[in-house]
């Protein structure tokens, strides 16, 4: 037996944790390769003890039914921003679609880890019964304001327009006279091609490239305080979350931070590239958006959280917060 139990190979006791999660973009757009980069960091920094795998929306469930699905547990993860959860509880939409009291996204992301954000958020997910653990992360740059057929001068330019926008972009649009569809950014160019949409906003160069916006319009709005603060939210199901180890977990709480600084520099480099290929080889013209729609948007949006503000004590809650 002694001779026997030497000749035993060391075997690992290590458990290999998998966990699927799904973004909320297509598979060509940038913003699904930004939940790769931040998956990647993970599994190098676990050494394979914790291997996540994302697949690209509508694998599993449609883009806007990633929330149902990870809190379910239908999904382990996922990749996405708070805004889509919109209909679900509006106030999620503070985190990115409201001009945020003039915050840039990397303010915003301060206010959630240093200035209360996060506790609140924790606080949004339970009053909806979601058993999620969120990390929102990866500073946007300002959104423009859009995609349009021809420049817009005024507000009366929107009066009517058929408009895609989501989160509480979609009460400020309507609210400056938009008819507006909230569609997921893979539905978005095949609606404007079939004249469903007569404009649109998504994001910014790169995922507006790829999907195909320079080939149903020519002209793009800069600047705008619908989406000024935007930033992506990784989820975790709760019970998968906290059934990891705690070594595990403190390398997913500092691969979120790692993969935030990651994102911004990574959009830096590809937004700039193909801001320039967008006029030199897809021929846009870009214009600034004139300062009265500018103005009017911030009238509005004060209009739209007043009536949500005593509606909802929690959405008051986050903007006293903010």
């Amino acid at each position: 037996a002694g001779a026997g139990a030497l000749a035993t190979p060391m075997v690992s006791t290590a458990q290999t944790t998998s966990l699927r999660f799904q973004s909320t973009w297509p598979a060509k757009d940038i913003f699904h390769e930004y939940a790769q980069d931040f998956a990647k960091k993970v599994n190098d920094m676990t050494g394979g003890d914790l291997v996540i795998e994302v697949l690209p929306a509508g694998a599993v469930v449609p883009a806007f039914g990633l929330l149902d699905a990870v809190s379910q547990g239908t999904l382990d993860g996922g990749h996405g921003v708070l805004a889509y959860h919109y209909g679900k509880q509006p106030a999620l939409a503070l985190w990115g679609s409201g001009p945020a009291f003039g915050m840039d996204a990397n303010m915003l992301l301060a206010w959630n880890k240093y200035g209360g954000g996060r506790e609140l958020l924790q606080k949004l997910y339970a009053s909806i019964g979601a058993e999620v653990v969120s990390f929102p992360y990866g500073p946007m740059p300002t959104q423009p304001l859009g995609w349009f057929k021809k420049p817009v001068g005024s507000v009366d330019d929107l009066q009517g327009l058929k408009f895609r926008t989501v989160g509480i972009s979609i009460d400020v649009f309507t609210g400056m006279g938009a008819a507006v569809n909230a569609l997921p950014g893979g539905e978005i160019v095949s609606a404007l091609d079939r004249g469903l949409l007569d404009a649109a906003e998504f994001n910014n160069a790169s995922s507006d490239r790829t999907l195909g916006f320079p080939d149903v319009s020519k002209v793009c709005m800069l600047q705008s305080f619908h989406q000024n603060a935007e930033q992506f939210e990784i989820l975790f199901n709760k019970a998968k979350y906290e059934a990891l180890p705690e070594n595990i977990k403190a390398i997913i709480n500092n691969a979120v931070e790692a993969a935030s600084q990651d994102m911004a520099w990574k959009a830096i480099d590809r937004y700039s590239q193909d801001y320039l290929a967008l006029q030199t080889e897809n021929g846009v013209k870009f214009y600034k958006t004139p300062d009265a729609i500018l103005q009017k948007q911030l009238e509005v949006y004060d209009e739209v959280v007043k009536k949500k503000s005593a509606d909802n004590p929690l959405f008051k809650e986050i903007l006293d917060s903010q």
